[in-house]
């Protein structure tokens, strides 16, 4: 089983000749997440794909100026299917987001790794 991605509309990832275009690490992990956990059948496609229209279309309906960050919107797409179908609790994600960033930056990085950063 493999997660059909939308080349265009509005579920389309980012792409830049074709590929995929992530701009920090954590938006291929989310990415990486929500394609394993579906192949997994913790969700159907279908439904991911409407909770990430449905993300997109409240953000365009919003006032003023919000920043564009497509998947912040797969983010939260992700934690609506799986708090939806019972896979996770709301507030579970919202004290594990809490718990994550508290830690210090390079918490999971050691210096010395050998690539400069």
């Amino acid at each position: 089983m493999t997660a059909p991605l939308d080349t265009e509309g509005p579920a389309a990832p980012p792409r830049s000749n074709g590929e995929l275009v992530f701009t920090e690490p954590w938006q291929s992990r989310a990415f990486g997440i929500a394609v394993a956990l579906h192949e997994a059948g913790a969700f159907a496609w279908p439904r991911f794909q409407a909770s990430l229209i449905e993300r997109i279309a409240a953000w365009q309906a919003m006032p003023g100026d919000q920043p564009w960050n497509y998947y912040r919107h797969w983010l939260g797409a992700l934690e609506d299917v799986l708090a939806g179908s019972g896979t996770v609790l709301p507030g579970e994600v919202t004290e594990r987001a809490h718990r994550l960033a508290d830690r210090p930056a390079g918490h999971d990085h050691p210096a010395g790794h050998g690539h400069g950063h």
